[in-house]
């Protein structure tokens, strides 16, 4: 039997999706990899989600739950199987490397060289099937000499100086809201790089190594400030360039009921739009000041806008060419009527924790219909093991047998 049996599945029943046929083993935890290797799944891939047995994935208990199951678990895994192998003993490793030789694409997210030591890194498994495109996310690439240090996302954007330019003037750096080294920086780049060289296989017939470093994902993504830089020679300053608090215009306002809108009116027809609709007309021609004329402008709209609520200033503001928006919290931005008009907070029936809502695929593509996108839940811890084991040949007997020698 196929290590990957939905996969032929797929390509015969749902052609329309974009990756039909293509089998993923998922060897990461906590949040790049599933990320990333549950969007693979949205679109189509067969996931394996291949899980230590003693701990899995980490952030199957961590609260709070839903019916004894985690909840971040939960937005971040649909669309996989669970298969659990102890790679250190040795038929657990020899199921493993049947597994390899059928699939498409292997993501981990261990430190550089803990599989090689295992005999599992690309070295090997390449020999076993020279087609596998092997992703590695790490904090901080694969070399160098910082590959072996432990980090966090806070650290990752600290090293790659966004959290730098991250907070007001003059007040410690501001930490963002949302993982930006995690998902951006490991999560989406990786995407982007196995995809690249999935394609590449089709001229080639050969896998290849993708080394994804979060800390230069991040770093990529300065091109705007790295631009002024090298012209220069300068460092911007957190708080005083142009889109990270210098201009007034680009900037978050509090209301008079504690809450705060968003402004980005940079060019000159938004800013004279917005400073003649909140009575403000004065500085209509100031659009991009400096010094203490841009002081003066911020100065006058922190003032004005807190003299009316936040629905009051959206209702005047956010239909008109001004760039003016709310600043939410989770609960209002995922019941946004945009949002909801996209359909992108669905829900999935799951055996143990019933029907649990979740983040829908955010690409959105022609003849891919939500039901195709939200096809399986969750799997539970080791869920299909058994399954692909009697698939590969063994017995209930020697099933039970390698549970007891905790291979499996």
């Amino acid at each position: 039997m196929d290590t990957f049996p939905y996969a032929e599945k797929l390509l015969k029943e749902k052609p329309n999706l974009p990756l039909a046929g293509i089998k993923v083993i998922d060897m990461t935890r906590l949040l790049p990899g599933p990320y990333a290797t549950m969007l693979l799944g949205d679109l189509g891939a067969d996931v394996l989600k291949i899980e230590d047995p003693q701990l899995g994935d980490y952030l199957r208990w961590r609260g709070p739950y839903i019916n004894g199951e985690g909840a971040s678990f939960l937005v971040l895994n649909r669309n996989k199987r669970s298969m659990t192998l102890n790679l250190k003993h040795a038929e657990a490793r020899d199921i493993f490397l049947k597994v390899v030789a059928d699939a498409d694409i292997l993501m981990e997210s261990f430190r550089p060289g803990v599989l090689d030591k295992l005999g599992v890194g690309y070295a090997q498994l390449k020999e076993i099937n020279p087609r596998l495109i092997y992703c590695a996310i790490s904090g901080y690439g694969q070399d160098g000499p910082y590959a072996q240090r432990a980090g966090h996302d806070l650290n990752y954007i600290g090293y790659a100086g966004a959290l730098g330019q991250t907070g007001r003037a003059g007040e410690a750096p501001a930490l963002p809201g949302v993982q930006i080294a995690d998902l951006g920086g490991g999560g989406m780049l990786s995407l982007v790089g196995i995809l690249a060289a999935v394609e590449g296989r089709h001229r080639t017939g050969e896998g290849r190594f993708v080394d994804i470093s979060m800390t230069e994902g991040v770093a990529s993504w300065l091109t705007y400030m790295a631009g002024d830089y090298f012209a220069s020679g300068e460092t911007q300053k957190r708080g005083s360039g142009r889109l990270n608090g210098g201009l007034p215009e680009y900037g978050v306002y509090e209301t008079s009921d504690g809450k705060w809108l968003t402004v980005g009116a940079l060019e000159e027809k938004f800013f004279e739009r917005m400073c003649n609709l909140i009575e403000l007309p004065q500085y209509k021609n100031d659009v991009q000041s400096e010094g203490a004329r841009a002081d003066e402008i911020r100065a006058a709209f922190t003032t004005r806008f807190k003299q009316k609520t936040r629905e009051e200033w959206l209702s005047l503001l956010a239909g008109e060419e001004t760039c003016v928006g709310p600043v939410y919290e989770i609960d209002e931005a995922l019941n946004d009527p945009q949002m909801q008009a996209r359909g992108f907070v669905t829900e999935i029936e799951h055996p143990k924790a019933g029907l649990i809502k979740q983040l829908g695929c955010p690409m959105k593509m022609d003849e891919l219909p939500a039901n195709d996108v939200l096809r399986v839940p969750p799997p539970s811890f080791g869920e299909h093991t058994a399954e692909l084991l009697r698939g590969l040949g063994f017995s209930a007997a020697e099933i039970e047998r390698l549970k007891k020698e905790k291979a499996i």
